[in-house]
């Protein structure tokens, strides 16, 4: 198998890929999978294009992919695995709206070790691999200083949506409502992997993610960590593949941000 920087090199060259697709190519047909949550041809197309091209050149490595099939037997996790969301943030490009990417990272035991988020319509490419720092279009990327909550620019995930929508949204929305009271400002970008990316790039402070889908946070989460930014689940403990949720921050906030996540998701369960 390839070192690691040839494994970033050829994670770079199947997104770059994915990424063209992306920026060129309509979404064609949009599919229902559930309640408010869409598929297009085109993820489907990048889903297939960055698999064949991962595929022939580390035959050995798994693949999970956000669109596979339920029942596909890769889903077993081997030691390394390639981790994919062919469009992060499929609401927005069926709309128009520019913030979506495509997203790939690899694990090594459910462990990001390197990460590769191309967003086309933005003219952005991010990049990281374990101790060898984060990256946007070949510049070196640094999460922010800010000391205060009151001076941070804070993004926020989606509401839920599907099964126990209402019950999952309690959290958000006692979280978005602390936020409202004490952040310099609050946005909901509406892309997991952008939220962590512009946390790795200090374009934002933190970022808070109430869910942990592997397609949606692997990538971002090492970018994240090789910026220099401190990634949790929400209650402070380091994050993993297997945590609850995914928070982002800057260490000058990290731990007043968390304090804030417990007060007001504890105050929702009253």
């Amino acid at each position: 198998m390839k070192g690691l920087d040839g494994l970033l090199e050829l994670a770079r060259s199947a997104t770059a890929e994915g990424g063209r697709l992306l920026g060129t190519v309509g979404p064609g047909e949009v599919h229902s999978k559930g309640d408010r949550d869409f598929v297009t041809d085109l993820d489907l197309q990048i889903q297939r294009s960055i698999r064949e091209h991962l595929g022939r050149a580390t035959p050995d490595i798994g693949f999970l992919g956000e669109e596979q099939e339920p029942n596909d037997p890769e889903h077993v996790a081997p030691e390394f695995r390639w981790v994919l969301d062919p469009i992060d943030g499929t609401s927005n490009f069926i709309h128009g709206v520019p913030l979506c990417a495509v997203s790939l990272a690899l694990t090594q035991n459910d462990v990001p070790v390197l990460g590769v988020i191309v967003a086309p319509l933005l003219n952005l490419e991010y990049y990281a691999s374990a101790g060898h720092g984060a990256f946007c279009n070949s510049h070196r990327i640094k999460a922010s200083h800010t000391q205060s909550v009151s001076q941070a620019i804070i993004s926020i995930g989606d509401y839920a949506v599907g099964d126990d929508a209402s019950n999952k949204n309690r959290h958000r929305l006692a979280v978005t409502t602390a936020l409202a009271a004490q952040a310099e400002r609050v946005r909901m970008f509406g892309s997991a992997a952008l939220d962590l990316a512009w946390v790795a790039e200090g374009r934002t402070d933190a970022c808070i993610l109430l869910t942990n889908k592997p397609w949606d946070m692997a990538a971002g989460v090492v970018i994240a960590r090789e910026s220099g930014a401190l990634v949790t689940d929400s209650d402070g403990s380091p994050h993993t593949m297997h945590s609850a949720h995914t928070v982002a921050a800057n260490p000058g906030i990290s731990a007043s941000l968390l304090e804030l996540i417990a007060i007001a998701m504890e105050g929702a369960e009253g």
